[in-house]
């Protein structure tokens, strides 16, 4: 099986279901520090020694987003950045979402 972060995000087309109970417990723990809420979104909150950092750290992540064609939101201060993946376009969670979460990791 390829590594969650060797594989690239598919743009959603809509019309199809967002990922319930056992596709998300599946790809769940491929992932590290990373939570579901919901059933709906993943979320993860990034430490850093300084503003400076985490700045660059969200400049990373919205690089590489624009890469993939899916947009993570950001919410950042002093030494924090705190991350919340969904496929806005089916309210809920596909694969894409894990997908980009494992490739944050990996900046």
């Amino acid at each position: 099986m390829v590594e969650l972060a060797e594989r690239e995000c598919v743009p959603c087309r809509g019309g199809v279901p967002p990922m319930k109970g056992e596709e998300i417990e599946k790809l769940l723990p491929q992932l590290e520090g990373w939570q579901v809420v919901d059933e709906h979104h993943l979320q993860r909150l990034y430490r850093f020694k300084d503003f400076r950092e985490s700045l660059e750290f969200v400049n990373r992540v919205g690089n590489l987003a624009e890469q993939q064609g899916h947009h993570p939101d950001i919410c950042f201060g002093w030494g924090k950045v705190d991350v919340t993946i969904w496929t806005h376009k089916i309210d809920g969670l596909t694969e894409s979402d894990f997908v980009l979460a494992a490739k944050i990791d990996k900046l």
